[in-house]
C-alpha cells in the first residue's frame, strides 16, 4: 500500500517536523518513505509544506501533483491543495486557521480543532502531534508504536522527557477528529 500525503501551513506550526516524524515512523516499520519539504525564505510565518510518501514497495518519484491525503492548517494551504486531493481521498483541516471550509463532495473531509485543544492542554508545541493523531485515526499509515519509536529516534535526547506528552497529544487527536 502507498499513501501520498501533503502537509501544509504557516512556518512555525510544526509542518516540517510532522512530516519528518511521519517519515521516521515509516522507517521504524521497515516501509519505504520520502520526505520532501518546501518553504519560502520567510520560514517562520511564511507558508511551508512537506510531501511524505509511505509505501510497502519502492517509491519511483517523490514529486507529486495529486495526493491521497492533504492536511491543511491555514486558508492559503486549503486554497492551494483542496483541488489536488484525489477523488475519494482525505482532507484534514484545523478549524482555527480556516475561514472558508472545504467544499468538495468527492473527498472525505475531516475537521480537527487541534489549535484549540493545544491551548486547552496549555502547550502550543503539541499542536502538530494532535494533528498527526487525527491523521493516524482516519488513515493509519503507521502505528502509534512506530510513531513512538520515531520520536525517540528523531528528537534530541534532551527532549525525550516530552515524548509521553507528545503521545498523549496523539491520543487526543485521535479522539477529537470529526468527519464533516
Amino acid at each position: 500500500m502507498k499513501t501520498e500525503i501533503i502537509i501544509s501551513g504557516f512556518g512555525g506550526q510544526g509542518v516540517l517536523s510532522m512530516g519528518k516524524i511521519l517519515a521516521y515512523s515509516g522507517l521504524m516499520e521497515d516501509k519505504e518513505v520520502t520526505w520532501m519539504p518546501a518553504y519560502g525564505p520567510e520560514q517562520r510565518g511564511g507558508t511551508a509544506n512537506v510531501t511524505v510518501i509511505v509505501s510497502d514497495e519502492r517509491i519511483s518519484s517523490p514529486i507529486l501533483s495529486k495526493f491521497d491525503v492533504a492536511i491543511v492548517l491555514n486558508q492559503p494551504s486549503l486554497d492551494k491543495f483542496e483541488s489536488k486531493v484525489k477523488p475519494g481521498g482525505v482532507l484534514i483541516y484545523d478549524g482555527y486557521g480556516i475561514i472558508a471550509p472545504p467544499t468538495r463532495k468527492d473527498i472525505n473531509v475531516y475537521r480537527i480543532d487541534a489549535m484549540d485543544k493545544a491551548a486547552e492542554m496549555k502547550n502550543a508545541k503539541v499542536f502538530n502531534m494532535i494533528v498527526l493523531g487525527g491523521l493516524l485515526k482516519v488513515c493509519p499509515v503507521v502505528s502509534t508504536d512506530g510513531l513512538k519509536k520515531a520520536l525517540y529516534k528523531s528528537l534530541p535526547e534532551r527532549h525525550h522527557n516530552m515524548i509521553p506528552l507528545n503521545m498523549e497529544a496523539v491520543s487526543v487527536g485521535m479522539e477529537i477528529i470529526q468527519q464533516q
